[in-house]
């Protein structure tokens, strides 16, 4: 199954956020940088290595290739990862609150 439920990297996170709209590898640096807000800046050698990894898992697909530029997206395999990702976060946040109690 891809993604067997494990707890992604940042980077696949923020692509798999940014490719909620299709885009090619320079317009999915900007995504990534705009929906992070500025936090994340990721360069050509990691994006396109997390780009292989999320195509081979079936997380995202290839929309079109005229051979100079791929446009990715999505796939809804990578949709529902994505979300599960998101719960899992956010069931940290929940969990962290204990060190709200100790100040």
């Amino acid at each position: 199954m891809p993604n067997s439920g494990m707890p992604m990297t940042e980077a696949m996170y923020y692509i798999l956020l940014a490719l909620l709209n299709p885009n090619h590898g320079y317009q999915l640096m900007a995504a990534i940088e705009q929906v992070s807000k500025g936090r994340i800046r990721m360069g050509p050698g990691t994006l396109y290595g997390v780009l292989t990894r999320l195509q081979k898992d079936q997380l995202i697909e290839i929309l079109q290739d005229d051979g100079r530029r791929k446009t990715y997206a999505i796939t809804e395999e990578g949709k529902a990862a994505l979300n599960g990702e998101y719960k899992r976060l956010q069931q940290m946040i929940e969990d962290g609150k204990i060190l709200e109690e100790k100040r």
